[in-house]
């Protein structure tokens, strides 16, 4: 018998993560994607090690709050922005 996995694939989960993301919407940040929010879950949340139940997933998932989002999203903007050159800035600093 085959077990079930539980990611962001799996369907009670991706229901999780659309009610996670409504609250968060609603209370912080009305802006936030579904696709940031499944990025910061399987990119850093559930990087090592995925959820052994769907208790376990839900339980993660809903403890998410805005800080981690924000500070997961600040780093990996940081990260990219070191690795870009200075030409892939230049709608920002005015250039042409």
């Amino acid at each position: 018998m085959k077990s079930e996995q539980f990611d962001i694939n799996n369907t009670q989960v991706q229901m999780i993560l659309v009610v996670k993301l409504q609250q968060l919407q609603r209370e912080v940040l009305p802006t936030l994607t579904y696709g940031c929010l499944e990025e910061y879950v399987s990119e850093k949340l559930w990087k090592d090690k995925l959820p052994s139940s769907l208790h376990d997933a839900a339980d993660q998932i809903l403890r998410v709050t805005a800080d981690d989002i924000v500070h997961y999203m600040s780093r990996k903007a940081l990260f990219e922005g070191r690795r870009g050159k200075l030409s892939d800035f230049a709608d920002v600093i005015g250039g042409k």
